[in-house]
Formats: C-alpha cells, sequence, structure tokens
C-alpha cells in the first residue's frame, strides 16, 4: 500500500533564515516557523524547523526575512545524531520542496512571490 507524507504550512518566519553551503556547493537554508492554531484564550503557536536545498534555498536566501509570511509545502523529516558529549539528540524537521511569500516582511523589499522547482520565474514579480 502507498504512503503519503505530506505538510501544507502557512505561518510566519521565526527568524532570519540560516543560509550555509554544502561541499557540493549546494544552498541549504534553515529557519524556524510558527503556525497558530485556535482563538482567544486558547490560541496556541506551534514552532516547526525548517530546511530547504539548492535552488528553493537561494530563493529563500534572496528573498526570506523574519516575520515574512509564507506557504510551504514539503514532507516530515526525523532524523537523529550524537552530539559532542555523547547524547543522542533528536530532531524533526519540515523539508520543504516549494514556498511561496504571502506577505513579504520588508516593506520596502520586492521580490518574486514564488519558488517552485523545475518551473521558470521572473526576477521581478513584487510580492
Amino acid at each position: 500500500m502507498a504512503s503519503v507524507n505530506k505538510v501544507i504550512l502557512v505561518g510566519h518566519v521565526g527568524k532570519d533564515p540560516e543560509i550555509r553551503t554544502t561541499n557540493s556547493g549546494d544552498t541549504v537554508a534553515s529557519f524556524s516557523f510558527a503556525t497558530n492554531s485556535g482563538y482567544g484564550d486558547n490560541k496556541t503557536t506551534d514552532w516547526h524547523n525548517i530546511i530547504f536545498f539548492g535552488k528553493t534555498a537561494d530563493f529563500i536566501k534572496n528573498y526570506v526575512k523574519k516575520g515574512a509570511q509564507l506557504y510551504i509545502e514539503g514532507r516530515i523529516s526525523n532524523r537523529s545524531y550524537v552530539d559532542k558529549n555523547g547524547i543522542k539528540k533528536y530532531i524533526t524537521e519540515i523539508k520543504g520542496h516549494s514556498v511561496q511569500a504571502l506577505q513579504k516582511a520588508d516593506t520596502e523589499a520586492t521580490a518574486k512571490t514564488t519558488y517552485v522547482p523545475g518551473q521558470d520565474q521572473e526576477d521581478d514579480i513584487p510580492f
């Protein structure tokens, strides 16, 4: 039987993305992402670890800042590692594959609104 692992999130970037480059030269962008649920006194915020790779990460690097409202599609990924003290740590993150800016964080900036891998994009589309 087939299985599905798909996540759709709409929320806000919690901090400016952290940008790294792999040994092979690919860009990696990671950031915290807040989503809200509930109303009034029952409103809660969930924080997600988001990671993008390649050209989508380049889009994040160039156009996404703290506070930006985004629509993200991806999948849940779980991994573990052993820290410097020998303690095994577990991480759950969303490996994003497409992103759409719903609102910009910086009112002075203009940028593309969407990056979907494999689609040609115009560089001058404002938010």
